[in-house]
């Protein structure tokens, strides 16, 4: 099986590719001066473009994992998440409060999709 790797950088890939799936690092913002929901519109803009890197799309997508540093901010997460599915194709996914890299970040998303 061969296996590609997407922008490695540091101590991660933003993407790698393997046995016919695709598995992205945690996204992040990169504006930290938006709401949950702005910054959850970033995040799956670059998941667009990070999937489409390894040739799939949002509608491939088989599960998701969204940390958020505070629960009651998944409604606003979810506006925008609902906005970019528009309730089609929706992944298997998970929504965890968790403590992230820096308190200004207020969603982190990461996917696996099929090629």
């Amino acid at each position: 099986m061969s296996v590609t790797r997407h922008e490695p950088h540091g101590i991660l890939s933003k993407a790698v590719e393997g046995g016919g799936l695709v598995f992205t690092a945690g996204i992040t913002p990169d504006d930290y001066s938006k709401d949950v929901t702005g910054q959850t519109r970033e995040v799956l803009a670059e998941l667009d473009r990070v999937l489409g890197l390894a040739g799939t799309d949002k509608s491939k997508i088989l599960s998701a994992t969204i940390w958020v540093p505070d629960i009651r901010l998944r409604d606003g997460m979810n506006e925008a998440w609902n906005e970019w599915t528009g309730g089609e194709n929706l992944p298997a996914r998970a929504c965890i409060e968790a403590k992230l890299a820096s308190p200004v970040i207020l969603v982190e998303i990461a996917v696996v999709a099929v090629k």
